[in-house]
């Protein structure tokens, strides 16, 4: 089985070590991921801002870097429902034939707009969340993990809403030896963050993130962990400020954890 990482701009431009973790993580577990340097953004913030030209662009890139893979491996919730809802409904809209006409003209636009199409429908099923290929693909819950702290799990919007990963990142993580998971009150509420939401409407989303700060103090975890390490950005940068001494750790991180050697933190 061929599978490729895809690091997500995030990921790749601030948290590099999700993407380390996520690599140990599967040559733990026998599968040799290969990592595409031709990748490049999945398009979410283009298209949720409006521009879909860019979008489609950038989703057309994804499709002819990933297509070839039996399984495409994301650790982000985010950037993951981004690829398995929106492609197949940007390769069947008009954006997708303007983009294509454009770079082909008449007859060859349109080609390439179909071919666009069944490209994305050959490719979008084949891409996972960690948690997903973890327990639905090679079908474990025990990665061998050893993190002997106290964590509370944040599932994130897209994680919840899009993917509906339910718990397969708590059952991995009830499998952790060493780690004690206790329940986050509000889980499901969101945290603020919403890629550009917390731009356009910053107080409600310091109100947001405020009232999700509160509830992991509830806790008493020393760790919160999530899938989007945007959404833990938001939420661990809230936890700094206020001098909490809680770390926000991504989901891999504490995986890939060993008694020898544990995740990296922030």
């Amino acid at each position: 089985m061929r599978v490729a990482l895809f690091i997500t701009c995030v990921n790749d431009t601030l948290f590099p070590g999700t993407g380390r973790a996520v690599v140990t993580l599967l040559r733990r577990l026998g599968v040799d991921v290969e990592f595409p340097e031709a990748q490049t953004c999945c398009g979410q913030m283009h298209v949720n801002t409006g521009y879909r030209d860019e979008g489609v662009r950038l989703a057309r890139h994804f499709v002819d870097v990933f297509r070839d893979y039996d399984a495409v491996v994301v650790p982000s919730g985010s950037c993951a429902a981004m690829v398995r809802e929106q492609y197949p409904r940007l390769a069947g809209s008009g954006a997708a034939g303007v983009v294509a006409g454009k770079a082909g003209g008449g007859g060859a636009g349109a080609g390439r707009a179909s071919g666009f199409a069944a490209a994305a429908a050959e490719t979008t099923p084949k891409v996972y969340d960690l948690s997903e290929f973890l327990i639905d693909v090679l079908g474990v819950t025990d990665v061998g993990a050893y993190f002997p702290h106290r964590v509370t799990y944040h599932p994130t919007c897209h994680s919840l809403r899009g993917l509906h990963l339910g718990d397969r990142p708590t059952r991995l993580l009830q499998q952790v030896r060493g780690l004690e998971l206790v329940p986050l009150p509000g889980a499901e509420e969101c945290c603020g963050f919403g890629g550009t939401f917390a731009v356009k409407n910053p107080d409600i989303s310091a109100a947001m993130c405020a009232d999700k700060v509160r509830n992991v103090l509830d806790t008493g975890a020393e760790v919160l962990c999530a899938a989007d390490n945007s959404c833990l950005m938001h939420i661990g940068g809230t936890l700094h400020r206020q001098k909490t001494g809680i770390r926000v750790m991504h989901l891999a991180e504490i995986l890939a954890s060993t008694e020898h050697r544990q995740g990296g933190s922030r």
